[in-house]
């Protein structure tokens, strides 16, 4: 099957069926590079960059309290730019799943203190 020819089943589906079409892609190798992933077991089932134990609500908070793209290849060497690219297109794509988990966190760390 085509892309052409599954198009018009793709436009029929409600947004929240696009929006599970969509997750589904985004477990395999959907963006370019070593992609996101998301196993079962592995950090809590949170996106990561393939291959890696970073999670892409790790890389997103980072970069929100100061640290620079510079800052994260340094602090993750396994990290590549293009990674670090992947991480901030799944984090827009997925803007809820990625501030829920940052809040999950943070309440996790305010309980612990």
């Amino acid at each position: 099957m085509t892309l052409k020819e599954l198009e018009p089943q793709l436009l029929a589906l409600s947004d929240n069926e696009k929006a599970q079409v969509i997750q589904l892609l985004s477990q395999g190798k959907f963006f370019q590079g070593r992609g996101i992933e998301k196993t079962p077991g592995v950090c809590g089932g949170s996106a990561c960059i393939a291959g890696t134990r970073i999670t892409v609500w790790g890389l997103v908070e980072a970069y929100r309290i100061g640290y620079s793209e510079a800052d994260l290849l340094r602090s993750y060497p396994p990290l590549s730019a293009t990674d670090i690219a992947n991480a901030w297109a799944y984090a827009k794509a997925f803007a809820d799943e990625i501030e829920a988990e940052i809040l999950a966190n943070n309440k996790i760390m305010d309980e612990a203190h």
